[in-house]
């Protein structure tokens, strides 16, 4: 009898559904997490760096890259909030010959990333598909012609598409991890990661630390890193300085 009351309480009183209490264009769920236990403190090279890319992104103009946008919002020119002008600004401070991206999309990322390249600078950006499969990419033929950039299709989290990659990675100085962030890409890339030498030291970026499949990720890097979201990427950018 208390089975069947318990069965009708749940039909007509079904559980309370829990509403995220704030509004915005696109709400996502998160945690906070006490920072005194992190495995990890950022170096003084992160903080350098990360005041630096700041104050670089306050002059960069993304207009050139918005206007390749078919619809708005134009997120490139979203500063503080969106992560493309600290990403320019983080090459403009690093002055990067190699810059490795892991998931081209859309592109944006890619050409932010391009903004500020130095001469003779090169960013290699990696996916699954190709750009051109992608129904909003702003890439065209062009902006591959002279080698700047190129895309490199595989997945960098199987460890043979890995190994035949490895030394693009170890020529890296500045690595964006933009992938998947399905609990499971991340980690199994990281896992390799801390196999290679990477005899460069790269800054490695890390996109979306805050979702909720990449906070233990994140937490449970042990390299010096810092979070800089409020000067990136609403949804968590992190930064960690590449030296095992």
């Amino acid at each position: 009898m208390l089975d069947l009351m318990r069965k009708i309480k749940r039909r007509v009183f079904p559980p309370t559904v829990q509403i995220l209490p704030v509004e915005g264009r696109h709400v996502l769920p998160s945690a906070i997490v006490s920072a005194d236990d992190e495995l990890s403190k950022p170096s003084d090279r992160l903080i350098d760096l990360a005041l630096l890319a700041t104050q670089n992104a306050r002059s960069i103009s993304m207009n050139e890259v918005s206007r390749r946008m078919k619809t708005e919002p134009y997120f490139p020119e979203v500063w503080p909030g969106e992560h493309y002008k600290f990403l320019a600004g983080l090459v403009k401070a690093l002055q990067p010959k190699t810059v490795v991206e892991i998931g081209t999309s859309s592109g944006l990322s890619a050409l932010a990333l391009v903004n500020q390249l130095p001469k003779g600078g090169r960013v290699i950006t990696f996916d699954v598909i190709s750009w051109k499969e992608f129904g909003d990419t702003v890439l065209t033929d062009e902006d591959f012609q002279d080698g700047t950039l190129q895309q490199i299709l595989g997945d960098l989290a199987i460890p043979e598409i890995f190994s035949q990659n490895r030394s693009k990675l170890q020529e890296a100085d500045l690595i964006f991890c933009d992938g998947p962030k399905d609990g499971k890409f991340e980690q199994l890339f990281l896992d390799l990661m801390f196999r290679t030498d990477l005899p460069q030291k790269p800054i490695v970026v890390f996109d979306d630390i805050r979702l909720m499949n990449m906070l233990r990720i994140w937490r449970n890097i042990s390299l010096p890193k810092l979070d800089v979201t409020s000067f990136g990427h609403w949804s968590g950018t992190g930064l960690v300085d590449w030296q095992p």
